[in-house]
């Protein structure tokens, strides 16, 4: 259970509360990474061609399982109290769970419908978590530390899942055992995020009060926000798509570019690209403001953009930029607006229009939408993956990939500064109308 106002201490409005609800975050949502992405370590290779298409139908199985579940969140998340929020999330993955001993139970190949079972309760559990950071003068600061878990815990948990099988723990119990080694910390962790103390009288006046949103106030938010959120949900998209592209393709990707590629290099950039990301989210909070902020974190989405942009042109108009300055580039400039979203720009549209709702219905809405496009990319993954098998120019794959990055991100570029133009204008234009009426 949250703890009320009343239960607050000068010490827990200190750093004190600060680092723990940062610990509690990362290490909730850590934990939630090893139900979902540890059986990705395991090559489910095909005894009969040597094919890896039983782990494809395994990912987007999962995959479309968490889609789903963002579209349910949305209500779900904007609706749930946050006396409930701990339980929701513990009763999550314990479903998750089950749904990875049944995968382990299920013979293959039904066990993949297994795979999108435990894929459905895990899509809520970031929104949830988001409950207990927002409407914050900290939350940015806090919710940078919930995504910097989601980047660090996805490399780690393969690294759960690879140990497990070096161990002799089979692939279709792999990703049940990894799940279970880490139920003890999850506990813990779920039990200090319920301790945070909820936000003050003083949060309250600066970023607004977060409200549980009914069917009627979420049509109706969406009806006044209906253009600029429209903008923002077009530009997440794209990023999302752009973001999983990326990562996806990263083998190919860095051969197209000549780099060599030790397991190294792949560690090496997401930590520079993280840290970078994590620098300029937890900034916000320096920026009082509301409205300042807002329209800062638009720029700062228009300014990533750029970064891609500029890695373009200097890797295809003379290669003056090396592969790694090149992928980091790219990767700084797509996490810049994917991070924005989920620590800045819904959180300061709350407390600049002081509109009745919570940033999980907003982040769900974009999610819900950005995830659709995560399987339709998928899908074509792993359509180009067979044409690629079957093709005599197999050669030429990885430039190939590479050619339609790269014009897949200027495209994006494009339609991603129209889209934040138009956003950063609808409000501008709104501010002044307020002006001019009072």
């Amino acid at each position: 259970m949250q703890l009320s106002n009343d239960s607050v201490t000068p010490e827990q409005s200190s750093s004190t509360w600060i680092c723990w609800t940062i610990l509690a975050a990362f290490g909730t949502y850590f934990c939630m990474y090893a139900f979902r992405k540890p059986f990705t370590a395991a090559a489910f290779i095909d005894p009969a061609d040597g094919a890896q298409s039983f782990k494809s139908i395994l990912v987007i199985s999962q995959v479309l399982g968490y889609m789903l579940s963002k579209f349910i969140g949305i209500k779900v998340v904007s609706e749930m109290p946050p006396e409930r929020r701990a339980m929701s999330i513990l009763f999550l993955i314990g479903i998750a769970e089950v749904a990875l001993i049944l995968f382990g139970i299920v013979p293959r190949p039904w066990n993949a419908i297994c795979m999108f079972f435990n894929g459905l309760p895990l899509g809520m559990v970031f929104g949830l978590v988001l409950g207990f950071l927002e409407g914050r003068c900290l939350t940015e600061a806090l919710a940078a530390a919930l995504c910097a878990s989601f980047i660090v815990a996805d490399g780690f948990t393969k690294s759960v899942g690879t140990w497990l099988l070096n161990s002799g723990v089979s692939e279709q119990w792999m990703p049940s055992v990894a799940g279970a080694i880490f139920l003890t910390p999850l506990l813990v962790f779920v039990w200090m995020l319920a301790r945070t103390p909820a936000p003050s009288h003083n949060d309250k006046a600066a970023r607004n009060e977060r409200n549980l949103m009914t069917s009627s106030d979420r049509m109706g938010f969406f009806r006044r926000h209906a253009w600029p959120l429209s903008m923002l949900t077009l530009m997440y998209l794209l990023v999302t798509v752009l973001r999983s592209f990326r990562a996806d393709f990263a083998p190919e990707i860095w051969k197209a570019l000549g780099a060599q590629t030790p397991p190294s290099i792949f560690t090496y950039s997401e930590i520079l690209v993280a840290a970078g990301i994590m620098s300029v989210s937890a900034g916000f909070v320096l920026v009082r403001d509301n409205r300042q902020a807002f329209f800062a974190s638009l720029v700062v989405c228009a300014m990533g953009f750029v970064l891609v942009a500029v890695a373009l042109v200097g890797q295809t108009l003379g290669g003056w930029l090396s592969p790694f300055a090149f992928m980091v580039l790219v990767g700084l400039g797509l996490y810049l607006p994917y991070v924005a979203v989920h620590t800045t720009i819904f959180e300061r549209l709350l407390a600049m229009t002081r509109d009745k709702g919570n940033v999980g219905f907003l982040m769900y809405v974009v999610d819900s939408v950005g995830y659709l496009g995560y399987v339709a990319v998928m899908l074509i993954k792993n359509g180009v993956d067979w044409y690629w098998k079957s093709s005599t120019a197999g050669s030429t794959s990885s430039q190939g990939l590479l050619d339609f990055f790269a014009v897949a991100c200027m495209l994006s570029c494009l339609v991603s500064w129209l889209a934040i133009y138009i956003c950063y204008r609808y409000y501008a234009m709104a501010e002044t109308r307020a002006k001019s009426v009072a």
